[in-house]
């Protein structure tokens, strides 16, 4: 009788002992799933969700993750939009559980200089935050080049014309914190 209960015994305490190390190779096998995913695999699943982004120079934009590009992405508001150079990012609140990998070849290859690009080409009036604290500037996108951007500055509500043109900005892409068009 007591060899029985002896055996039984060991028999559970081996029982325990395999769910032990089957539980923490599963906890091993997360977390290392998760050591290798990306800022940008998160954002990727949170399209359509509000998100808060504060970026370098410490302002914060809110609104609803409509893009998600390679190296960017853009917050949607009613008031307009505001794309967001990732290398820029500080901080991100209200991301859920989601994470997506790269969907396509085509989305992968869209860097921050073809969001840029459309804005020059729609000739769309943007305020570009700088990455250093505070400073802005207000205009229109001239060029876009492979590391930087050219904005003619002018007031709100003129056109890009010559005579209305302040000065002309060129931009690093690495100073730039966000910049943000309106509807």
């Amino acid at each position: 009788m007591r060899w029985r209960a002896l055996f039984d015994d060991l028999e559970v305490q081996f029982a325990a002992s395999e769910r032990l190390a089957e539980e923490s190779e599963i906890a091993d096998r997360v977390r290392l799933e998760q050591a290798g995913i990306l800022l940008i695999d998160r954002l990727r699943g949170q399209l359509g969700l509000i998100l808060r982004i504060r970026v370098s120079g410490g302002v914060l934009f809110d609104g609803e993750l409509t893009h998600v590009g390679s190296e960017w992405v853009v917050l949607s508001k009613a008031t307009g939009d505001v794309v967001i150079p990732l290398a820029a990012v500080q901080l991100v609140e209200g991301l859920g559980r989601k994470v997506l990998g790269d969907t396509s070849r085509v989305q992968s290859a869209l860097g921050l200089a073809s969001a840029l690009r459309t804005l020059a080409r729609d000739r769309s009036h943007v305020v570009v935050h700088s990455a250093d604290a505070g400073a802005c500037i207000e205009g229109t996108i001239d060029r876009v080049g492979k590391d930087f951007m050219e904005i003619a500055a002018v007031l709100p509500g003129e056109q890009r014309r010559s005579g209305s043109v302040g000065a002309v900005y060129a931009v690093p892409f690495a100073g730039i914190a966000a910049v943000s068009s309106r509807s």
